[in-house]
């Protein structure tokens, strides 16, 4: 299998992020890994997962959760009842997205062993299914304060079942066996620290070390997209972030995102968020 690491950014609002998609019925054939932790609940099919160094076929209703790192792909082999289509929701969140001093408090000692468990991956059933179905149900319909609650009821109901399998085996260590991971983690950092200056190819291939051709192709290769691709996503990502905390124009966000130009902003602006920054501002006031 293809293996390639995956970067999620939070929208300003957000400390975490859920979102439910119709699945496509195929055989995936490219692992993932991320530094974010996940919940995946995979309804109406029935197929292959593959996790760390566990291989198990599944069918039905399955809700599992991942630690960071964790290699993870599911593959779909058919839909269970044709009248609804498969689907997936999946969060994506930090253990510590409200804080260390939660993780810190006694209350929280269940969330800790929960979280450690995860990094080898955890599958549940039965009743915790259902009741985190219901959650994460809600979860998509609120936003606010309101979300946060529920992923906290999630969590303690993940904490407190006693129908989650570990998958891995305990010889796996996720963030040992992904070193590869790590080391392009040492990119991401830079561009996430350096994105509003000029980047060099050099500078960056420099980091790991390779040549720059040689850096492009293990880029390319990791993460499914060019370094001038992700430098884009970075900064259109923080220009769209200031837009929506409505403190500066376009023209500002522009300048302080890395762009030393208005049209070519304009122009990568509209390629990744598909609208201008102004119809993108417009959208998101009225959606408000």
């Amino acid at each position: 299998m293809q293996y390639i690491y995956e970067n999620f950014t939070f929208p300003p609002d957000q400390s975490f992020t859920i979102r439910s998609e119709i699945l496509e019925i195929k055989k995936y054939t490219t692992l993932k890994s991320h530094i974010n932790f996940e919940i995946a609940l995979i309804e109406n099919c029935a197929g292959k997962r593959f996790i760390g160094d566990h291989i198990e076929d599944f069918e039905g209703t399955e809700l599992v959760l991942l630690g960071s790192y964790l290699p993870h792909c599911w593959q779909y082999y058919t839909v269970l009842d044709t009248m609804i289509p498969p689907q997936a929701t999946v969060i994506h969140f930090f253990p510590t997205f409200l804080g260390q001093q939660l993780l810190d408090k006694p209350e929280a000692h269940q969330l800790n062993e929960l979280f450690e468990r995860a990094a080898k991956g955890v599958s549940f059933s039965g009743a915790t299914v259902r009741t985190a179905k219901m959650i994460m149900q809600q979860m998509l319909f609120t936003s606010g304060m309101t979300r946060v609650v529920l992923m906290l009821n999630l969590l303690d109901t993940l904490a407190q079942s006693e129908e989650g399998k570990v998958l891995s085996s305990p010889y796996y260590n996720a963030v040992d066996s992904s070193m590869e991971a790590q080391k392009i983690n040492k990119v991401f950092d830079y561009i996430f620290k350096n994105f509003q200056e000029e980047i060099s190819l050099k500078t960056v291939a420099d980091i790991l070390p390779l040549s720059p051709a040689a850096f492009c192709r293990y880029f390319k290769a990791r993460t499914n997209r060019t370094l001038i691709d992700f430098v884009k996503e970075v900064r259109i990502g923080h220009a769209a972030k200031l837009l929506l905390e409505k403190k500066h124009n376009v023209t500002e966000a522009c300048y302080q995102s890395g762009y030393n130009n208005l049209s070519n902003f304009n122009k990568h602006f509209k390629e990744v968020k598909g609208l201008s920054p102004r119809d993108f501002v417009k959208q998101y006031s009225t959606a408000e």
